[in-house]
């Protein structure tokens, strides 16, 4: 018996009636499960009920808006791909997007093809991720043993876990130790694309990369600017 591959499925966050059906029929032709929901309430009871591959929210929805959606699913989920789906252009909307750690901010109305080509996209790069299974895996960070694989960075009997693009961005900067890990090479294998807001998010996981480093003093995660960086481990 040949058993039906699983399709990825979407969260879909949209009180627009008539927009929210047309985009979920479309999604479904294209191969995809699809949870249609009215308001930012129904939408995150959905989502700690059922697994989901994305989430695309409409920010204007009466009862939650998508802004705290985002925030109460961040809190389940740091690490899944999220898009908005608004029709607020005001920069500091779209910035306050990003900052709630969204992968794309698609402004309404959208070319539905492109929204598709770019829900392939991160799905893709997700799959990339989490197929690693054959690359090295345990390093040896100075006096910090690190597990790729279980996400764990141990120091002194103490160990701690990290979230997943800590542990990816880690994992990069180990196979480059001592030398250069591109700026746009991360962005692209991590964050799917190199823009401006992209940038800003590594340079978050950066600077939390070496809080959890700090105490080996012959560990430094260096900034080329403009190119990258280099995790530089002194040999004693």
């Amino acid at each position: 018996m040949i058993m039906e591959e699983r399709k990825p499925k979407i969260l879909l966050a949209e009180d627009d009636t008539n927009l929210g059906m047309v985009l979920k029929n479309y999604l479904e032709l294209n191969d995809y499960d699809v949870e249609l929901c009215r308001d930012g309430i129904l939408a995150l009871a959905a989502f700690r009920r059922e697994k989901f591959d994305i989430c695309l929210l409409d920010i204007m929805m009466p009862n939650m808006d998508g802004f705290k959606l985002a925030e109460e699913i961040r809190d389940v989920d740091p690490d899944i791909p999220l898009f908005f789906l608004s029709a607020k252009t005001m920069k500091e909307d779209i910035i306050q997007g990003y900052k709630l750690g969204a992968d794309d901010y698609i402004s309404k109305p959208f070319d539905s093809e492109l929204l598709l080509l770019k829900i392939k996209a991160i799905l893709k790069r997700n799959q990339e991720l989490n197929s690693k299974e054959e690359e090295q895996h345990e390093f040896q960070i100075g006096s910090y043993a690190f597990n790729s694989r279980l996400r764990t960075l141990a120091h002194n009997g103490d160990s701690h876990t990290l979230s997943p693009k800590e542990n990816e961005l880690l994992h990069m900067l180990c196979e480059h130790k001592n030398d250069l890990l591109p700026r746009e090479l991360a962005l692209k294998k991590i964050w799917g694309s190199d823009t401006y807001f992209n940038g800003r998010s590594m340079d978050v996981y950066i600077a939390k990369l070496r809080k959890y480093l700090k105490d080996d003093p012959n560990i430094e995660i260096v900034n080329i600017h403009g190119n990258g960086f280099r995790l530089v481990v002194k040999e004693l």
